[in-house]
């Protein structure tokens, strides 16, 4: 039976979602060997989002085919048991032919950076901390450029295939001020993203925040059409998938 589960991580400790070498600890590796513990089986999980190493998710979706005499919530019990204290299933439901990539409408990311002059210990795996000011207003001029489909080749390369436009339908910051500094956080959903894509837009749109890159040297550097060599990419730590959406 074909299983469809919401997953939340910490993503620290681990080098991304996808299976790697032996012994090197993944998201996917950790659920598979909970399912193993449980069931006696072994399979393979698939995953809306390939999230990088050090990147979070709250609403990771995936999928895997077990057999499982028991009720779903069972299943689900069982299985946060056995996982790891920075992974969790949030749900769990039968879904026979579901799968959580291909059958994807879109995928949302939050990106979160705190702008504040001391450094922030318990927050420095959930946020890329500035300690330069920036120009929000430029920062959301330059992210309503990347709104609607586009060739985002210069962003990164694809992780299947050779094309690289992708949609992109919703693009925005948002300003909090917190008793540590000023949260910035982004938002962005596109029907796709390319390799480090989304690491790539923050990187960018913090350096127009700076002044470091006009908006017409952005905007040229986004209309090409070949990836960018040497385009800052932001760390990892302050990105999180937050929302997968399906037809339903």
């Amino acid at each position: 039976m074909r299983y469809r589960a919401t997953l939340a991580y910490d993503g620290t400790a681990y080098q991304g979602f996808q299976r790697q070498a032996s012994g090197i600890p993944s998201i996917q590796a950790a659920v598979e060997q909970a399912i193993a513990n449980v069931s006696g089986q072994q399979v393979t999980v698939s995953g809306a989002g390939r999230t990088d190493t050090g990147v979070h998710a709250s609403g990771q979706v995936i999928a895997f085919d077990v057999e499982w005499a028991h009720k779903d919530h069972d299943l689900l019990r069982a299985l946060n048991a056995r996982l790891p204290q920075d992974i969790a299933l949030q749900d769990i439901r039968q879904q026979p032919g579901f799968h959580p990539r291909y059958d994807a409408l879109s995928r949302l990311y939050r990106y979160r950076v705190l702008v504040a002059v001391q450094r922030q210990p318990l927050l420095r795996e959930r946020v890329w901390q500035l300690r330069q000011s920036v120009d929000s207003e430029l920062m959301e001029q330059a992210a309503n450029l990347f709104l609607g489909e586009k060739d985002f080749g210069a962003l990164g390369k694809p992780t299947q295939g050779e094309v690289t436009i992708r949609t992109v339908f919703q693009s925005e910051w948002a300003a909090q001020q917190t008793e540590f500094g000023t949260l910035m956080t982004y938002t962005v959903e596109a029907n796709g993203f390319l390799q480090h894509m989304v690491r790539r837009m923050v990187a960018m749109l913090v350096q127009v925040g700076q002044n470091r890159i006009p908006l017409e040297r952005f905007e040229e550097l986004l209309n090409r059409a070949q990836l960018v060599e040497g385009l800052p990419i932001a760390p990892p730590q302050g990105l999180t998938l937050e929302v997968v959406r399906y037809n339903e």
